[in-house]
C-alpha cells in the first residue's frame, strides 16, 4: 500500500482548552494510563488530509470531495478538527448524508443486508430505512429510538395508514419458533447479552441460564405479525405487527405461562422476568399489562444499554471495541477498558443519550487522531492476533461496500445517469451484487471486502468504475484535465481526491512514463491514473 504508513506525522492539536469536551480529556487519561501500564509509545498524529478523510468516512460514509479537503486544509485555525467535525454533524448541507449513512448502518445491523429484499419477507427494508434516516436526521436520542424498535405496532410498509417503519426490526422475528430470534436479536444489539445458545441449556461461561433466555423470550409472547398477500399470489404485500393478548401455554390468560424443556427433558415454567431480576405482572392480558412497552421501559434502566451503545460506536470509529465481539458483555468477557467503558456509558445517559455528542467525543480524542503505524514502540498492540486492543494508532480496517459506492460518486460523480428513483435502483443493484460477491446475508463483518474474483471483476470493469473514470465531456477526469497550473499539479490533485496525501516520488515517475505511453495525451494518463488509484487497497481501507 504504498505511501499509506509513511505520512507525515505532526504534533498534536493544541486546541483550545474551551474547545475540548470534558469526556475527551476522560478519554484521553484512560487510554494513556494503558499505554503506560504497558510501556507503549503511540503512534505520531496522523497529518491533517489524511485525518480529513477519516472522519468524512466515519461520520457521513464517503470521502470528501477535492474542494472540501482542500478547504480543511487551508484552514489555520487550531481548533480546525473540531469545528470539521460540528459541521458535518451540525451543518444542513451533510445532514442528508449524515442520516443516509447511520440508516444504512443500522438497517444492516437490525435486519441484515437482504432483509426485506425477498418477496415472501415479512420485513420491507424501505420502511426500516425510512424510519432510520428520519430518526438520524432529527436526530432523535438513542434511548427513543431503543424503546420505538422495541414496542413498536403498526405496518411496516410505507404508505399504509398505519405506517410505523420501526415495526420492521421485530416483524420478522416475533411469528417464528415462538420468538426466538425476537429474543436474542433485541437482548444481543441492545444489551450486549448474547442469549441465543441458552435456549436449549446453561451457558457454560457466563451467567445466562435457560431460564432466563425464557423469561426474556416471554416479554414478546403478545406479539404477531400478520400478512396481507398480493391477490393470487404467495408475494407479500404488506405485514403488520400487533399485540393481542396471550392466553399462556396453559391456555390461562390471568397467568400467562409458558413452559420449556431441560435436556433431562423435565419441564419447566417461567414467567416476563427481565436480565436483571425484575418482574412484571404475570396477566397475559394486554389491558392489565404491554409485555414489550414493559420490557422497553425496562431496558432503558439498564446499564448495559448504555455500555452497548458506547462500544458499539467506539468499534465503529476505531476498528475495535472494549470487548471481543463487541455485543458480549458481562464478567465472563473482560473488557480492555473496564472503567472507561463504564464512565463512558454513564456520560453518555447524561447527555440525554444524544449520539452526536458520543460520535463529538471519539472523534476528538487522542486515539482517533492517530497514525496507523506499527511499530517497535507499540508492537504490543496488535488485536489482529488476538492482543487486546490498546488503542495506540489507529487500526485500518476496510470501507463498507455503501461508503465505497458513496466514495466513488462523491470523489468522481460516478453515478449513474436518470432520475433520482432510477439512480437509487442502480444503487441498489450494484450493492446487492457486492453482497453476492463478497459475503453473507447475516449482516456480519463477513460482507467487507475479501479480495476475490467477483470482487476484482467487480471493480475493475463494472459500471460504477466506468463512470467513474470516463473521459466524457463534463465528466471527473475531462473536467480535472482542464484544472491546475501544470500536469503535475493536476497528478497531484488526483491523488489528494482518492487517497488524501500527494504523489510519491516513485508514483510521480510511473504517470510521467504513463503520459510518454499515451503520446502525450494528458487525459488518458490521467484515466490510467485514476482507474489505479481506485482499485488500490489503499482507496478502499480506512486509514
Amino acid at each position: 500500500m504504498t505511501g499509506l504508513l509513511s505520512v507525515a506525522l505532526v504534533s498534536p492539536i493544541q486546541a483550545a482548552e474551551t474547545s475540548v469536551p470534558p469526556q475527551v480529556t476522560m478519554i484521553n487519561d484512560s487510554i494513556e494510563q494503558v499505554w503506560r501500564d504497558y510501556e507503549i509509545r503511540p503512534a505520531g498524529e496522523v497529518d491533517d488530509p489524511q485525518w480529513c478523510r477519516r472522519v468524512y468516512l466515519d461520520v457521513i460514509g464517503r470521502i470528501p470531495t477535492f474542494d472540501e479537503l482542500s478547504e480543511f486544509m487551508k484552514d489555520r485555525s487550531k481548533d480546525k478538527r473540531a469545528a470539521l467535525v460540528q459541521k458535518l454533524l451540525e451543518d444542513d448541507r451533510y445532514t442528508e448524508e449524515y442520516a443516509n449513512h447511520w440508516g444504512t448502518v443500522w438497517t444492516n445491523l437490525l435486519i441484515g443486508r437482504s432483509g426485506g429484499t425477498d418477496r415472501r419477507d415479512l420485513t420491507n427494508r424501505s420502511g426500516m430505512q425510512k424510519y432510520l434516516r428520519d430518526s438520524f436526521a432529527r436526530n432523535k436520542t438513542y434511548d427513543r429510538m431503543v424503546y420505538e424498535l422495541v414496542s413498536a405496532e403498526g405496518s411496516g410498509k410505507p404508505g399504509d395508514s398505519n405506517f410505523n417503519g420501526a415495526v420492521n426490526f421485530l416483524i420478522g422475528k416475533v411469528n417464528e419458533e415462538k420468538g426466538t430470534l425476537a429474543t436474542s436479536s433485541v437482548s444481543r444489539i441492545f444489551l450486549g447479552q448474547q442469549v441465543q445458545c441458552t435456549q436449549c441449556h446453561n451457558h457454560p461461561f457466563n451467567q445466562w441460564k435457560q431460564q432466563k433466555f425464557w423469561e426474556f423470550n416471554a416479554f414478546f409472547r403478545q406479539t404477531r405479525a400478520l400478512r396481507r398477500f398480493v391477490d393470487g399470489t404467495r408475494d407479500i404485500e404488506s405485514a403488520e405487527l400487533v399485540n393481542e393478548d396471550f392466553a399462556g401455554e396453559a391456555g390461562t390468560p390471568e397467568d400467562a405461562l409458558l413452559f420449556y424443556e431441560l435436556r433431562n427433558g423435565l419441564q419447566k415454567v417461567a414467567y416476563p422476568v427481565f436480565t436483571d431480576g425484575t418482574e412484571i405482572g404475570k396477566s397475559g392480558y394486554l389491558e392489565d399489562v404491554n409485555r414489550r412497552e414493559e420490557l422497553a421501559r425496562l431496558m432503558l434502566q439498564s446499564e448495559y444499554l448504555d455500555k452497548m451503545i458506547v462500544n458499539r460506536m467506539w468499534s465503529a470509529f476505531l476498528g475495535f471495541g472494549f470487548t471481543r465481539p463487541i455485543d458480549d458483555l458481562g464478567p465472563h468477557n473482560p473488557s480492555s477498558h473496564p472503567e472507561l467503558l463504564d464512565s463512558l456509558g454513564k456520560e453518555f445517559r447524561k447527555a440525554s443519550y444524544d449520539l452526536k455528542q458520543l460520535i463529538t467525543w471519539i472523534t476528538l480524542s487522542r486515539p482517533y487522531q492517530l497514525a496507523p503505524v506499527l511499530g517497535r514502540q507499540n508492537e504490543l498492540d496488535d488485536p489482529s492476533i488476538g492482543e487486546s486492543p490498546k488503542f495506540s494508532r489507529f487500526y485500518l480496517r476496510q470501507m463498507s461496500a455503501e461508503q465505497l459506492y458513496s466514495s466513488l460518486v462523491a470523489a468522481s460523480d460516478a453515478k449513474g445517469k436518470g432520475s433520482y428513483a432510477e439512480q437509487e435502483a442502480e444503487r441498489r443493484r450494484w450493492l446487492s451484487q457486492f453482497v453476492v460477491a463478497f459475503g453473507t446475508d447475516e449482516g456480519d463483518e463477513a460482507t467487507t471486502f475479501n479480495g476475490s474474483i467477483p470482487q476484482a471483476l467487480m471493480l475493475f470493469n463494472g459500471a460504477l468504475t466506468k463512470n467513474a473514470t470516463s473521459q466524457e465531456t463534463g465528466s471527473f477526469i475531462d473536467r480535472l484535465s482542464r484544472s491546475g497550473r501544470s500536469p503535475r499539479d493536476r497528478l497531484t490533485r488526483l491523488y489528494l481526491t482518492g487517497l488524501a496525501r500527494r504523489p510519491t516520488k516513485t508514483e510521480t515517475g510511473v504517470a510521467a512514463k504513463l503520459l510518454a505511453a499515451r503520446g502525450g495525451n494528458e487525459k488518458e494518463m490521467l484515466q490510467d491514473v485514476w482507474w489505479a488509484i481506485i482499485n488500490s487497497n489503499e482507496f478502499i481501507m480506512q486509514h
